[in-house]
């Protein structure tokens, strides 16, 4: 009688998975592989997972997509079902109306996990002029209104009087990446807060606030490079006088040809994103569907192998990853052993 039963909620567990789909694709019947979708930053890394997941277990590797941190979330939370992705990527935290949207679209159990730290490195060519920026810099030259006012700046020396009179070419994320959410809320809104108005204005209208803190320009300074990061490496390596943007590992891998460019006089390096004196510094995240994790082939051994390549000799540190500390790393192990679902509190 129990293996019947067994049978049968399998049976109506692989029929809830599918429930969802339309006709064809995924959606039109359950699924034996693994699927992750969001960060551009987080991408190598996952694939990195997915290949030795495939090679331990002998299964099917799982498909990573790399959509941007917020066109993931938006998969994610699409709701339950094989047409639906079991993991996202993040290259920020969840926010809470995404967290919202999931519970709307029925994704009710969501497993958040910290995998590693990353650093937003700005960069140029070897044969770039040396730049040293500060986020007050940075702000005044891609924001679409500095401090509520329209932006003219055009050269870096229109900026700050001490940096050259080369033409602002800023090659970055674009918005659905979580890696320009970040470089909104770490560095834009750094350089914003400085002025004291705008610390005022957050006070009395937080809306108008995060507008003129966190709104990029978009009149050619800054060039929306899409979700490809090796095109922004491929872009500043040929042009000495543009920086680009994206995340640390991108900087390593091609460090023969590109420089990190110093914020507040920090470089951004291993040492200094992993003490966060970098000013761009964040920590990594996946998301798990812990609705798929019974119907899903694979999907709790492919999250379990995170833990055994993310400490300081493991597979994702030779891929670029700034590894979390101890006590991170053991909290988050924990989290995915009981597959703790994420509280919403700590949100915003």
């Amino acid at each position: 009688m129990r293996s019947t039963k067994t049978i049968i909620f399998a049976a109506v567990s692989a029929l809830a998975l599918s429930a969802c789909g339309g006709s064809g694709g995924a959606g039109s019947g359950a699924r034996d592989y693994v699927t992750a979708v969001g960060s551009s930053t987080v991408y190598p890394f996952a694939t990195a997972v997915a290949e030795q997941y495939a090679k331990t277990t002998g299964n099917k590797s799982p498909v990573i997509e790399s959509t941007g941190t917020g066109a993931g979330m938006k998969l994610f939370c699409a709701g339950v079902g094989a047409q639906h992705p079991d993991v996202e990527d993040a290259s920020r935290r969840m926010k809470k109306s995404e967290y919202e949207l999931c519970q709307k679209n029925g994704v009710t159990d969501i497993v958040e996990i910290q995998v590693g730290i990353d650093g937003i490195a700005f960069a140029e060519s070897k044969d770039g002029p040396n730049m040293m920026l500060t986020p007050t810099d940075i702000y005044k030259a891609l924001a679409a209104n500095p401090y509520g006012e329209p932006n003219t700046a055009k050269t870096w020396k229109d900026v700050n009087p001490s940096l050259p009179a080369e033409p602002i070419l800023v090659y970055g994320p674009p918005s659905t990446s979580g890696t320009r959410d970040a470089l909104k809320e770490l560095i834009l809104e750094a350089g914003c807060k400085t002025d004291d108005a705008m610390k005022a204005l957050k006070e009395s209208d937080k809306d108008k606030y995060e507008e003129v803190c966190h709104q990029i320009r978009e009149d050619g300074p800054y060039v929306d490079a899409g979700e490809n990061d090796n095109l922004i490496v491929q872009k500043i390596s040929q042009n000495p006088k543009a920086i680009g943007i994206f995340g640390y590992s991108f900087l390593e891998e091609n460090a023969d040809k590109l420089k990190g460019v110093p914020l507040s006089d920090v470089e951004p390096t291993y040492a200094s994103i992993s003490d966060f004196s970098y000013p761009g510094a964040r920590p990594l995240y996946i998301y798990v569907k812990k609705q798929h994790l019974a119907p899903i082939p694979g999907l709790k051994e492919y999250v379990n192998e995170w833990p055994k390549l993310w400490g300081p000799d493991g597979l994702l540190k030779k891929k670029g990853m700034v590894i979390s500390p101890d006590d991170v790393r053991a909290k988050n192990a924990e989290v995915i052993a009981n597959m703790t679902p994420l509280d919403p509190s700590v949100l915003k």
